[in-house]
């Protein structure tokens, strides 16, 4: 399969072969594909495909630059998502519900995403991906129809991806970096509530369970050092290839924040002008739920409304994220230090999965046992790089 280019354009020749010949784990049904495209359809497929088996129901994520903006089973759409997106959250679809949940958990990241679902493509959702900025799309397979859709998006560019649900990928896995070639068993663990049964602390409810096993699916394609957020089968946030996992811990923190802000009672009265794109709506409630907005942005900002923005104060800030909680908390390797339960209780955690195994995992311990955080020790690292 001939590429556009490599992961720079600069970047030429570039090429992808399947391990065994003759055995494709997927079909490019439209478009082309570049390197990273490939990256993000053959990390998102594996992922949703996890997730799917996991927990029983349609998975989908939303990727950007190898790591999952977002992730989700199918649920609930809520009223922030269904007003952003224009759809009656009442008679949305299993498969769309997973795609607009998973890509609600950082829109502002999830801009020119690439899709993955783990149930075939129907009409409901083909019609919402000619309405996002999304570069490509993998699943399954595609109802009648909806591969016409889809292949007059971007010029006819849009990159529609089959993926071989009976594939089974070879039990070693190789890459090559200059000049060397290194060779792995593939991680093939499976993901099961059996990972979490070994309580240090705490009781877990069953929807805690479901959310920490996403969380797992998530961090085993995410770009590692990797925590999540997770809440009612969605993710809220999440934190990829950070050198410092509080870090991680932080940054994936701020999107969870950020996410239960957007849903603040002053940031659904903001009252846009007519014509204001969605990714334009999006980028400016971000930046107003932030509150540092420069001199610049401030103007920019009141162009873009017909009213006056509301007040959001600090104390307004403070008291509504103090009613975000039931988040589980999942983490790709082990916790260090007690700093990371800290944060993540700044953030609604009430559960936590973590290897262990650390020098300090009794400090993680005491520090899940002071904030009333449920403590799972799933003994699986799930470093990816």
């Amino acid at each position: 399969m001939e590429l556009r280019y490599g992961i720079n354009p600069q970047q030429l020749a570039a090429a992808a072969d399947p391990v065994e010949p003759g055995s494709w784990p997927i079909r490019v049904v439209n478009g082309s594909p570049s390197y990273i495209n490939l990256l993000d359809a053959l990390n998102s497929w594996q992922l949703v495909r996890d997730a799917g088996r996991a927990l029983g129901r349609p998975a989908a994520a939303s990727f950007k630059h190898v790591s999952p903006a977002g992730a989700a089973v199918a649920g609930p759409v809520d009223e922030v998502t269904a007003e952003l997106y224009g759809v009656d959250r009442d008679g949305v679809g299993a498969v769309t519900s997973a795609y607009l949940r998973a890509r609600d958990a950082d829109p502002k990241s999830s801009y020119g995403d690439f899709a993955a679902v783990s149930h075939p493509v129907d009409a409901e959702l083909a019609e919402l991906l000619t309405r996002v900025v999304c570069d490509g799309v993998i699943a399954p397979g595609y109802a009648p129809g909806t591969v016409e859709t889809l292949s007059r998006k971007k010029s006819g560019r849009f990159l529609v991806v089959e993926a071989d649900e009976t594939f089974t990928p070879p039990g070693q896995e190789a890459r090559e970096v200059y000049g060397m070639r290194l060779t792995q068993q593939r991680d093939d663990v499976p993901l099961s509530p059996a990972l979490l049964d070994d309580l240090v602390c705490g009781e877990l409810t069953a929807s805690a369970t479901e959310d920490l096993l996403l969380g797992l699916a998530v961090l085993r394609y995410t770009q590692s050092n990797s925590v999540c957020y997770v809440r009612d089968g969605a993710t809220l946030g999440i934190g990829a290839g950070q050198q410092s996992r509080v870090d991680c811990t932080r940054l994936a923190g701020a999107k969870t924040d950020t996410w239960w802000l957007r849903r603040h009672p002053a940031v659904r009265a903001l009252a846009f002008r007519p014509g204001v794109r969605r990714q334009d709506r999006i980028n400016w409630q971000i930046r107003f739920v932030e509150g540092d907005l420069t001199p610049d942005e401030r103007e920019r900002l009141s162009g873009a409304l017909s009213a006056p923005a509301p007040d959001l104060t600090d104390e307004q800030r403070a008291g509504w994220l103090a009613e975000l909680t039931g988040v589980a908390f999942a983490s790709d390797g082990a916790l260090p230090f007690r700093d990371n339960v800290d944060h993540a209780r700044r953030h609604g955690v009430t559960a936590v999965a973590e290897p262990g195994g650390s020098i300090r995992s009794t400090d993680v311990e005491d520090a899940c046992r002071e904030h009333g955080i449920t403590l799972a020790r799933t003994g699986l690292r799930l470093f990816h790089h």
